[in-house]
């Protein structure tokens, strides 16, 4: 580590943030950012040098839900534990997840918050948990999810570095960023974007992504990239727009996408059908099938109505058998690509779009879906950045139809 630079490592703007913690002028540090401004990684290394330099605590690492640990923020201190020319200093364990210091035994640790017994279940083989980082704050259910985990953990010792990183929901009303205006003797604020990293950090493609959005979608931009507070309100989608969407205009449209959604009862099976408009990023939802209580047969009939023959139609992998039947009935039938963080991903690249355009009479449900889909709630009415899994079917539907899209950027 003593060829390591830590300016190599750490953009700029945290230096002053660096320094702090080194000193222990605070125990908390909250840092807000857009894309790109490196406050994770940052993190991530704070992480690493602060349990190197005291021998007698462990570290805890949370996000909301422990299904996207591993490849985020147990990816991200891997890449910290890399960076300072550590590696063989520790041991990465993947079952449980821990990382392992070798020359004393100090643990990582990584939990979900949905899961508090495993939280509250761990036992420390000597010292305590000293270091605690809230990776997407937003992301978890309110100031009293955050209190809860940290009257459990913070125990048995008299210093503490507590670190919250995320970034700021679109909402004015959302939890995290009333929190983060909150002001606290024992807290540093701090917000970063991507204008202030090193440019060859994130290269030239990142940069174009940029200004691109900049041009077609200065909202979208200021949120996504400057981490600006851009709403007031608890929707998810702040782009809908519900107008007729006439014959003329269907018969031009050039790029469909189908989705589908299983279901049964009382959850529908849904089908919806759409353009997308990659010059002017604008989808057109025009096409929509839903109905309870059909099988297989009979919702693949009704299918084969509102398509084309040889068209792509990507369902909900979670049904690979009702899949299998429309492939023997003769639909182009694909299974979407699930896993963690995908429905998180989908859902921002539809509220990143320019608009999303809903005909309400071909599609009274959709409509209804998107112009009604808010953010969770907390018990208090505060907003937090969760997308409640109810009333959604369309909304799923959509995402499946354009996951081909969003996972390569909206290209």
């Amino acid at each position: 580590m003593s060829d390591i630079r830590l300016t190599d490592i750490i953009a700029p703007s945290f230096y002053a943030v660096h320094r702090d913690i080194k000193a222990h002028g605070h125990d908390e540090y909250t840092l807000s950012g857009g894309r790109g401004s490196t406050k994770s990684s940052f993190a991530g290394v704070e992480v690493v040098l602060q349990l190197k330099q005291h021998a007698d605590i462990h570290a805890l690492v949370l996000r909301r839900v422990k299904d996207t640990l591993r490849d985020s923020v147990y990816a991200q201190i891997v890449w910290a534990i890399d960076k300072l020319g550590l590696t063989a200093e520790f041991e990465l364990k993947k079952s449980p997840l821990e990382i392992v210091y070798k020359p004393t035994g100090q643990t990582i640790y990584f939990r979900g918050a949905d899961d508090e017994s495993k939280i509250k279940s761990i036992k420390t083989p000597f010292g305590y948990i000293g270091i605690l980082w809230f990776e997407e704050l937003d992301q978890f259910c309110g100031d009293a999810q955050i209190r809860n985990v940290e009257q459990s953990v913070k125990r048995g010792g008299d210093q503490f570095l507590v670190l919250k990183t995320f970034n700021p929901p679109q909402s004015a009303s959302n939890w995290a960023n009333k929190y983060i205006l909150t002001p606290k003797a024992s807290m540093l604020t701090h917000h970063s974007c991507y204008l202030d990293v090193p440019r060859g950090w994130l290269g030239q493609p990142f940069f174009d992504d940029a200004e691109h959005l900049q041009k077609i979608n200065p909202t979208a931009y200021r949120h996504e990239y400057l981490g600006e507070v851009t709403g007031t309100g608890g929707a998810v989608f702040e782009n809908v727009q519900t107008r007729a969407i006439s014959d003329d205009e269907i018969a031009a449209f050039d790029r469909i996408y189908n989705g589908i959604d299983w279901g049964w009862y009382p959850d529908p099976f849904c089908f919806v059908r759409m353009h997308y408009d990659a010059a002017r990023r604008a989808l057109y939802v025009f096409d929509e099938y839903r109905a309870n209580k059909q099988t297989n047969t009979e919702t693949a009939v009704a299918v084969r109505l509102h398509t084309k023959d040889g068209e792509i139609i990507t369902a909900d992998s979670a049904e690979l058998k009702s899949i299998g039947d429309y492939r023997a009935m003769g639909l182009r039938c694909m299974a979407a690509v699930k896993g963690p963080g995908s429905v998180e991903m989908g859902t921002k690249w539809l509220q990143g779009l320019n608009a999303i355009v809903i005909d309400p009479v071909r599609c009274p449900n959709a409509a209804r879906e998107f112009t009604e889909y808010e953010y969770e709630r907390t018990r208090d009415g505060e907003v937090i950045s969760a997308y409640p899994d109810a009333n959604n079917h369309a909304i799923d539907a959509v995402r499946y139809a354009m996951e081909r899209v969003w996972r390569r950027k909206g290209q």
